[in-house]
């Protein structure tokens, strides 16, 4: 498999993975049956757990423009070492983010977004 669809792969995971530590932050601090409720009225998770959850949407975000560059890249068959590259900055950054943001580092935060948005440029380039 190409490396840039085992990262496809991986950044799954990691979103997951980022969804079920926001889902922990939030029941620590509303409680299980807060959350398995309709969530009305549902009070705002803050400190880590809100900013766990902010990374996984922003994730999320980010995943839908890595995923259609990376099947278009498929299906043209334009993989080359500059769309493992991006691919590999995506990632990377990525999982870097994640953990900056939880632990609440702002400047280092943008700084690793704007790598994993160089991955996706990257990709983006080669496709065009």
């Amino acid at each position: 498999m190409r490396v840039e669809l085992y990262l496809l792969v991986w950044s799954v995971a990691l979103t997951l993975a980022q969804c079920l530590i926001a889902v922990v932050g939030a029941m620590q601090q509303v409680g299980l049956p807060t959350l398995v409720g309709n969530r009305e009225g549902l009070p705002a998770i803050t400190g880590w757990a809100g900013r766990a959850e902010r990374a996984h949407r922003n994730m999320l975000q980010s995943l839908v423009l890595f995923t259609g560059l990376v099947l278009v890249a498929q299906a043209t068959g334009k993989f080359d070492a500059t769309t493992a590259l991006g691919a590999q900055l995506f990632f990377w950054a990525r999982l870097a983010y994640a953990a900056v943001y939880i632990i609440g580092l702002p400047w280092i935060r943008t700084g690793v977004w704007a790598i994993s948005v160089l991955g996706l440029v990257l990709i983006f380039i080669r496709l065009v």
